[in-house]
Order: C-alpha cells, then structure tokens, then sequence
C-alpha cells in the first residue's frame, strides 16, 4: 500500500514570499499580508484541504548581499517589509479546530527565559497546535543590529542552540509536574509549590534560576520543527527535530538528505520512521497538462530577476551581483545557509549554473522543485518522489497566493484521497498527536523527555524506563 502523503503551506508574514515579483501579479494577494483577514482566509483554506499545517517562515534583517546594499530586495519586496509571524496564529487558531502552525522564532535573538513564556502561551491559547520552527538566523544584518558585530560562525550557532534547548527543556518539561495545577476553590489553592521547581541553569550562556512562568501547555514542548540541512544542521535536526524540513532540488539529493538525516536519528537513539521530513515543493496546477502549463508561462512573465538575485544572494552569501547573468558559476563557501550553495553543487554534478539560470529556479516558489501538470500529473510526481525518497511530505510554496494554495485544495488533495495516499479527515488531539498517533507529549527517547519532573536535574535513560 502506498504511504501516506502529507501536506503543509509554506508561507511569511511578508510580501511575495518564495515568488519575487509576482506580488504585482493582479490576482496576488501577498501585498495583503499585513491584513488579518489574509491569514484566516488562508488558515479555512488549508482545514478545507486538510493540511497538516502552516509553516510561517521568518527572517530578521534583510537581503543585503546583492551590490552590497538591501536596495534591490526593498525595491521587489524580496521578504521585506516583513511583520512579526507569531501574532498571526491566535486569530487563525480561532478559525480553525485542526490546522497545525509551526512558528519559526529564531533563538539567536532572544533569551530563552521570555521565549519559553511565550510559546507556552501559544500552546494554550490553540489548544496544543503549536510548533517551533527552530532556526539559528543566517542574516549579517539581523546580528549587527542587536549589537553584534558579526555572524557567529555556522557550526558555532548550533552549539548555541543546543543550550538554549536544554534552558527551554527544563522550562517546559521539568518545571511543573504533572498535578502542580489543583484549581482547589474550597481550600483556595490553585497550584502545589511542592510540585513547581526552580530549573537553576548555569550555563555557558545562561543562568536562569527560577521557575517556569507558565502552567503546563496541553502540549508542554511544542512540536519541535528544523530547516538546518547542512552537516550540522541535519545532526542537530536528528537529535532534536520531530518534523525536519529540506529544500532539495533533485530526486538523487532528497533520498541522499533523508537517509543521512535518518541514520542520524538512529545513532542518536531515536526511531528514525518517527521523524517525519518534508521537502520545499510548489505545484502548478490545472484541470489538464495543457491549462497548467499556460498558467506557468503567465507565472514565469511577472518573476522579477533582481528580486531572485536579492534572495539567492542572501541565502547563499554570495553577491551575485560580481557575475554576469550568464557567466557559469563554481562552488562557494559561505556562512550563510551553506546547504543552499550544497544543493546545486550535488543536485546535478555535470551541469554548470549561471546566476540566470539560477534565477528562473527559484523565481516561482524557491529551491525547491517545481511540478507543473494536471491533478493526475502532479500527484503521480509527489507519490514517485515519496516512494523514491523516503520523504514523508512536502511544504507546499506558493506562486499567487492564495491562488495556488486553492488550487491545491480543490485539485491535488481530490485526487490524492482518490488514490487513498491522503487523509480523508484529521486524526483528534493536539498537533503532536495527529502528526505522531501517539500522545501530547515528547516521546521518551527525545532528548527533551530527560529533564521531566526533576525540576532541572537530568533522568538518565533508565530513570525514565522505570518512571
């Protein structure tokens, strides 16, 4: 029987997104983005679709590589102005009773102590739907200005975020018991002091004392997603992520990242089938081949050149500007996301790149790959690639929104049901458990289940066998 496809939107508290310059196009509604009636449109599209989830992609700076300045991403909107992601989901959650949302919140920018409030909040205020995409920022301009004067190194970051986990781990899991809350009116005592620890961090770079600020969420931890798919980003996803995203754009290079990111899981301890991987997909849709294509070419018309090489450049450090459009390119390394100088390095090894070709690639919906086609086209793709790959799913980009995201709905998830690759309707529970099938909580062989109930004192593995 074939697996089970999953789905989830791609999307950014921004203009344009993934598709630089169709924010212009007369059917777009990026440019709407700031609205709130944008964003709970878009969230009873996607229950309509049963999508598992919306992603909402975050930066904090701006695409300044290009020429050495941000002119050319402020002039095509490439990802900015950019507003906050996380105020967006209460007043979607409100619409919605299924429809997971995973926040990417970058921990390079803010202590853990707030930040751990805050998502616990989030997890209350959606009834455990709640997720975190974790990212470590990639963006010179982001660090210079909170201070810092440069990046930290790639790998350094990670080393960062690992202690910034175990902070909001202890938070999280090991703060509250489960009983602390009593919500006693006779005797007037709404929670157990006994049962509420302080975490005492003392860390490399943090000391945090005292307890969690917040009662237990429905989910506690919130379901932890990672984007990182260099070396180090795809060990840190195999040692902490429950949902791993990829950006590959080839067949040979997505098998490739899920087999290194499944083997990493094993030899972390975890069962690597419980990690579920989604790959950067966008699909044009039509009701045949023919009309699909014809919507293509009209997409293809308004991609703006300047704002791919705005966003090419920041997401690979390298100012394309110094290259001709057709002058072949070779492989580059950066401090910025150097998974992306990777992918088209190793997607196809005989094929030389130049900076135009590179820009028709990521004009309509990023790194990833690009399907065109028919319902039937589209989906007998998706379940190749699945089959192929081992990949679980895909995080679908747009090329108009919500154009595209209604023709998903509409078109592919029909078809897929059809062939019995899609769920029909949403498992219940929070997103943990309609992700995983199994309860709200971390697993007990996630790293973060080892700091439960011990108010910031580590259980060892067999602790946590015999608790």
């Amino acid at each position: 029987m074939s697996r089970e496809i999953r789905l989830n939107a791609f999307d950014m508290n921004c203009v344009g997104h993934q598709s630089p310059g169709l924010w212009a196009h007369p059917r777009d509604r990026s440019w709407q983005y700031k609205d709130l009636e944008y964003w709970t449109d878009l969230a009873k599209i996607l229950e309509k679709g049963k999508f598992d989830g919306l992603f909402i992609a975050d930066v904090l700076g701006i695409y300044d590589v290009y020429n050495g300045n941000g002119e050319a991403a402020i002039r095509q909107a490439a990802q900015v102005p950019v507003n906050d992601p996380l105020q967006l989901i209460p007043p979607m959650a409100l619409v919605t009773e299924h429809l997971g949302f995973g926040l990417t919140a970058s921990l390079s920018f803010e202590h853990p102590y707030p930040f751990a409030r805050r998502l616990s909040t989030l997890d209350h205020l959606t009834k455990g739907r709640a997720g975190w995409n974790i990212v470590t920022s990639y963006l010179e301009s982001g660090a210079k200005n909170i201070g810092q004067q440069a990046q930290t190194e790639h790998d350094a970051r990670y080393d960062y975020a690992e202690e910034y986990l175990e902070v909001c781990y202890k938070l999280w899991e090991g703060s509250w018991e489960d009983g602390a809350i009593l919500r006693d009116r006779e005797r007037r005592i709404f929670s157990d002091p006994s049962k509420i620890h302080e975490i005492r961090h003392v860390g490399k770079h943090f000391q945090v004392p005292g307890i969690h600020l917040c009662e237990p969420s429905p989910q506690r931890t919130p379901v932890l997603y990672q984007a990182g798919a260099s070396s180090r980003g795809k060990q840190f996803a195999a040692e902490q992520a429950e949902c791993v995203f990829v950006a590959a754009p080839s067949k040979v290079l997505l098998k490739k990242t899920v087999a290194d990111i499944r083997r990493r899981a094993a030899e972390a301890g975890r069962d690597p089938s419980k990690i579920l991987i989604f790959n950067l997909q966008t699909v044009i849709l039509g009701e045949t081949d023919a009309k699909a294509k014809a919507k293509f070419e009209e997409y293809k018309s308004w991609v703006s050149y300047e704002g791919a090489m705005a966003l090419i450049s920041g997401w690979t450090g390298i100012d394309f500007s110094r290259f001709k459009p057709d002058e072949p390119l070779k492989h580059v390394h950066t401090n910025a996301i150097q998974s992306a100088v990777e992918a088209f390095s190793t997607a196809d090894p005989n094929k030389v790149w130049t900076p135009h070709e590179l820009a028709d690639w990521v004009g309509i919906g990023g790194f990833g790959p690009l399907f065109v086609g028919s319902p039937e086209t589209v989906a007998d793709l998706l379940q190749e690639w699945v089959e192929e790959t081992d990949v679980d799913g895909f995080n679908l980009a747009y090329a108009l929104t919500h154009e595209s995201f209604i023709d998903a709905v509409e078109l592919l998830v029909p078809e897929l049901q059809k062939r019995g690759v899609y769920k029909t309707e949403y498992a219940p529970g929070t997103l943990r458990e309609k992700l995983f099938g199994a309860g709200p909580r971390l697993p007990e062989s996630h790293p973060g289940s080892a700091w439960r109930n011990l108010g910031g004192q580590r259980q060892t593995a067999a602790q946590r066998a015999s608790a």
